[in-house]
């Protein structure tokens, strides 16, 4: 760069700065105009991001009307993909995910990601609130397939030939497979619609069904480690229509967990069919960690 042009540079960049400084500070101002600048500061500083986390036979689309939600009202907000492949694995890429995310962070888990935010949160020091929706909450020691059959009323509680494609993939350890609810009913199965997605369009449903992820059998049995919630305070939002988890189910464990418990009329994907309940869930979170 020619002299000539630098000293230009140099002499325009002197005048915007002189001008910003000039808008920043005026020669009048009201008397608390600086403390209400303060205040504006501090409260967007302090408004905590948002991590969703799906569950199995779900990606992170399914969060979608609770993002927009989220959204509208101002928060920053994240829905990374959960790898669905066992619990402390997946807690681990939750974990390192949320770990590069600055200032405090409210962990919400639908369904199999309430197994993997109770684990992943215990090395977050950043995360101040977890939110459960239709989720699994669990304590130390207990699996997916262990809470499925402690209440009556789960159409996933049966012989797992009756409603899991089973298919193989790269890397598995013996005996395991990927699976994927099986769309028709059959015997002691209600099928993917009245099972998973009950309360939701049949057309939408049949979207689902189609775009499912695949969840790693091996998961299903995997023991959960030492629970968040123990140490952070937790809400729950209760599908009372819920088929893969028995409310009732989600009561005990919500109850245990000393969560704030939101009930609605809603089956397993209240994400879906009750955005605005979950969303409300987790904004009422977020305000308490202030």
């Amino acid at each position: 760069m020619h002299v000539r042009s630098r000293r230009t540079l140099v002499a325009a960049l002197t005048v915007v700065s002189a001008g910003s400084l000039a808008l920043a500070a005026p020669t009048t101002a009201a008397p608390n105009a600086s403390t209400a600048v303060s205040a504006t500061s501090a409260t967007t500083v302090a408004k905590p991001t948002i991590v969703l986390v799906h569950g199995a036979w779900a990606d992170a689309s399914s969060w979608n009307p609770v993002i927009s939600r989220l959204q509208q009202a101002g928060y920053t907000v994240y829905a990374p993909p959960n790898p669905l492949r066992g619990v402390a694995s997946d807690a681990e890429t939750i974990a390192d995910f949320v770990s590069t995310i600055p200032g405090p962070v409210v962990l919400v888990g639908h369904s199999y990601g309430g197994m993997v935010i109770t684990n992943a949160a215990t090395s977050l020091p950043n995360v101040k609130a977890l939110v459960y929706d239709d989720a699994y909450i669990p304590d130390q020691g207990e699996t997916v397939f262990q809470i499925n059959s402690a209440q009556p009323g789960s159409c996933v509680n049966v012989d797992p030939s009756l409603f899991l494609n089973l298919v193989p993939y790269p890397g598995a350890a013996s005996g395991d497979a990927d699976a994927y609810l099986k769309t028709a009913s059959g015997p002691s199965y209600k099928g993917f619609g009245k099972c998973f997605a009950n309360g939701v369009p049949r057309a939408q449903a049949s979207l689902l069904a189609a775009g499912q992820r695949p969840f790693a059998v091996s998961a299903g049995s995997e023991p959960s480690g030492a629970p968040a919630w123990k140490t952070l305070p937790s809400w729950a939002v209760v599908g009372t229509q819920d088929n893969v988890i028995p409310p009732a189910e989600q009561l005990v464990m919500a109850k245990r967990a000393g969560s704030h418990i939101v009930k609605v009329r809603a089956g397993h994907l209240s994400l879906i069919t009750h955005p605005g309940t979950v969303t409300n869930t987790v904004i009422a979170a977020a305000r308490a960690t202030g």
